[in-house]
């Protein structure tokens, strides 16, 4: 707490530090500027953004008091005058020093840093728990669109058995879009950059890097267990192609990046956690089908209240800065009146699933020899390794023939089997893609 929190006139102040100048970090202190009135109003204190720590002090940033401004981040969330730090900066090793740094003094911490979240969580909730300060981090998971809150509190007398959604708008761009034009992979992920959707190295999007985050944090918080980034199985949809979509569609489906986190139950009744990161097809009839352009929707499955869907933007200056101010409002009010928020819970501490024990069903497209008995050896091939086949497709091709399976639910080890034993057939001549189908 701050020595003086009261201004001339007897109201309670919070002293504020803010982290980052970036697109996120100028719309937050926009906002508290605009809406100050407002703010005071809501939380029954007034806000002070009391400084702000940037990277380049010799950058012009127009409209900010430079005496606010420091390039020194760790001391300013160390003085005595800073009760609230709002953490916008990106990336991990110094934020967490930084924020743990805050945390450890009793500060409360506001961050949209999904990175440093997924892959610090239980360290920095230990950090405030022993400080009694607050830790907040809607803004990490999908920007405006508020899950967080609703697991932590709205489903916290619930239990939670499936998160799985689409967490990345870049990605979601570019699938809708292959999926409404027809176009390739390459073509929309140019256009996607000169809309300002993806960066200059898409890597963080496109190879599900960014989704895998969202994923921990997610799992972490449906399921009350410790999930890091490197638990998440992630692959991205660089590989997708044309001819994948319109396959999907062929089988009344589109291909969306899913963050897919689940509550696992073995024959013994002993429970586990998977979460995983990858393109699937998701079926025309399941809402995330109808999620179009770059927005995001996170699908809930819970034991008493059924099922629920979070929809809206899921990245931006603005949409970001309302999650982040919205979780102010909750700290600061906490800083004002006493109080905290409730922690992230990881009592149930369940197990992290082997990836290959994970049921789903396979989209397998092979090219096959035009000849009498492939279809059997094939068949034959799935039933070896205990995969029961749901659907069969054949279609006439220039030199062969196009074999479509469509599995039933199986081990995930059990089906990548299955296709490197189709893969060593000779009568398939290649084994042209492999998807997963989710939401049915």
């Amino acid at each position: 707490m701050a020595e003086q929190n009261t201004d001339s006139t007897g109201v309670p102040t919070v002293g504020v530090a803010l982290l980052g100048m970036g697109t996120v970090g100028r719309e937050v202190l926009r906002i508290l500027g605009q809406a100050e009135s407002d703010f005071t109003a809501r939380i029954g204190g007034r806000l002070e953004v009391r400084g702000i720590a940037v990277s380049d002090l010799s950058k012009p940033r127009e409209g900010v008091d430079a005496s606010l401004l420091t390039d020194d981040a760790l001391s300013l969330v160390r003085r005595d005058d800073i009760d609230l730090v709002i953490e916008v900066i990106g990336g991990i090793d110094y934020p967490r020093t930084v924020v743990l740094n805050a945390l450890r003094a009793g500060k409360s911490v506001v961050t949209a840093n999904k990175a440093l979240v997924a892959a610090h969580a239980i360290e920095l909730s230990d950090a405030a728990d022993s400080s009694g300060a607050d830790l907040f981090f809607e803004a990490a998971v999908a920007a405006a669109i508020p899950v967080v809150g609703p697991l932590r509190r709205s489903l916290a007398g619930d239990k939670v058995n499936t998160v799985m959604g689409i967490v990345n708008g870049t990605t979601n761009f570019i699938l809708d879009a292959m999926d409404k034009r027809g176009a390739s992979y390459d073509e929309m992920l140019a256009e996607a950059t000169a809309l300002g959707y993806a960066e200059a190295d898409p890597s963080a999007d496109v190879d599900g890097f960014d989704a895998a985050s969202k994923a921990a944090i997610l799992a972490s918080l449906a399921f009350h267990s410790p999930v890091s980034f490197d638990d998440v199985h992630c692959e991205g949809i660089r590989n997708i192609t044309a001819e994948d979509i319109r396959a999907a569609k062929a089988a009344g489906c589109t291909i969306k990046l899913l963050a897919i986190c689940e509550r696992l139950v073995d024959g013994q009744g002993g429970e586990s956690v998977s979460a995983r990161v990858y393109p699937a097809l998701v079926p025309l009839t399941h809402p995330l089908a109808t999620v179009s352009d770059s927005f995001n929707a996170i699908f809930v499955v819970a034991e008493y209240a059924g099922r629920l869907m979070f929809y809206g933007n899921g990245a931006g200056g603005a949409p970001t800065a309302s999650a982040v101010l919205g979780d102010v409002v909750a700290a600061a009010r906490n800083v004002v009146h006493g109080g905290r928020a409730p922690g992230m819970s990881t009592y149930a501490n369940l197990p992290v699933a082997d990836f290959g024990e994970v049921r789903t069903r396979y989209h397998v497209d092979m090219k096959v020899q035009d000849r009498p008995g492939v279809l059997a050896e094939v068949a034959s091939t799935f039933s070896a390794h205990g995969v029961s086949i749901k659907t069969v497709r054949q279609e006439e091709d220039s030199d062969g023939a196009r074999l479509v399976v469509i599995t039933h639910h199986a081990a995930e080890k059990d089906l990548e089997d299955t296709v490197e034993a189709l893969k060593k057939l000779d009568a398939v001549k290649n084994v042209r893609s492999v998807l997963r189908m989710e939401g049915n």
